[in-house]
């Protein structure tokens, strides 16, 4: 049964009139799927016509299994698709809005160390209206209108290993009949897979790309990251840069800070060496181990480390650490529900 989420107005105009109705219905319904009504409540619809939805199509909405709220105003929520899957997302709120970090698969095949996101591995791929479909379900949850002003593909998943429907989430995010959401305002973060990097430039989408880096230390990378034994880090950079010329953007190097291993005076040397010069950011984000395998940094490690890139004339600046009393680290809450993290972990 096709989900309507994962159709753009066009495709759904072309569904509505295969099942006899008038094609302007499409641009209807539309607005009810944006805001995350069940067919059955589409009061502006005749109740032939919502039979007839019901026996066509589903919405494509994912369910709130749970919510969890922190002290810090971020929200986790925990989301089950129409087969049952299940996949995080967090709300942040920001002085220049709201931020919501989604999922792009259920599981994650990537193995880095760091991340709760693996443990199980990789069970499927959203499509794009799944993906559409955290974005609209939070938006409702916080009322009627757009509520959500940024999204970052930053949650389970590697978001360039479901290259197709993310590409297709994308172009329906920016729709007007939509959130109609400015690529400026969508971030999206990958391990690094250079052959869907080149790709991504040549959308001519303009998303800020972001790149998990952790070190510019090849042993080190391949250490944190099993990707890099694949895509050796000169050859990520090189993607990264070129994406950056061709989209005109700044790219961002997301750096985790981990306490004895990429903290010191050659981790420092190693990142001006590689990013010295580029239109480049570097996010620094102290670790949050999920499973006591790396420690995390203290506070004067954190910025001294950023003192350190100062000094070296490169642009960083230290993420705020949100909701760590609800489980805010990429995975955790999914893990935990799926019985795949331990309590004390």
């Amino acid at each position: 049964m096709t989900a309507l989420l994962d159709l753009s107005l066009t495709e759904l105009k072309q569904q509505i009139e295969e099942i006899g109705e008038k094609g302007f219905r499409a641009g209807q319904i539309y607005a009810w799927l944006t805001a995350c009504v069940p067919f059955e409540q589409m009061s502006n619809l005749s109740k032939p016509l919502r039979e007839k939805l019901r026996e066509h199509f589903s919405e494509g909405y994912p369910e709130i299994l749970q919510k969890l709220c922190s002290k810090d105003g971020t929200k986790k929520y925990l989301l089950q698709m129409a087969d049952e899957s299940v996949v995080e997302c967090v709300l942040m709120n920001y002085e220049y809005g709201r931020t919501l970090c989604i999922s792009t698969q259920v599981g994650c095949a990537m193995g880095c160390a760091f991340c709760a996101s693996t443990k199980g591995g990789l069970r499927r791929n959203l499509s794009a209206g799944e993906i559409l479909g955290q974005v609209l379900r939070v938006n409702a949850d916080l009322g009627s209108g757009r509520n959500i002003t940024n999204v970052v593909l930053m949650g389970t998943g590697e978001p360039l290993g479901n290259y197709d429907a993310v590409v297709g989430f994308l172009r329906l995010i920016r729709q007007k009949e939509s959130l109609g959401m400015s690529m400026r305002n969508i971030s999206l973060s990958t391990c690094g897979l250079v052959p869907e990097i080149y790709r991504f430039a040549e959308e001519g989408l303009g998303a800020t790309l972001c790149l998990s880096l952790h070190s510019a230390i090849q042993q080190k990378r391949e250490q944190i990251m099993p990707i890099a034994r694949k895509y050796p880090l000169r050859q990520v950079i090189q993607a990264m840069q070129a994406y950056s010329e061709k989209s005109g953007r700044r790219v961002i190097y997301e750096y985790i800070l981990i306490a004895g291993l990429n903290d010191g005076k050659e981790d420092l040397d190693a990142l001006e060496q590689i990013l010295g010069g580029q239109n480049c950011h570097i996010n620094l984000i102290p670790c949050n181990a999920t499973d006591g395998r790396f420690a995390a940094p203290t506070k004067g490690q954190v910025y001294r480390f950023l003192a350190g890139l100062d000094e070296r004339g490169l642009s960083a600046t230290v993420r705020r650490t949100l909701g760590e009393d609800i489980d805010g680290a990429c995975g955790q809450l999914r893990a935990r529900y799926l019985g795949l993290l331990d309590r004390t972990e």
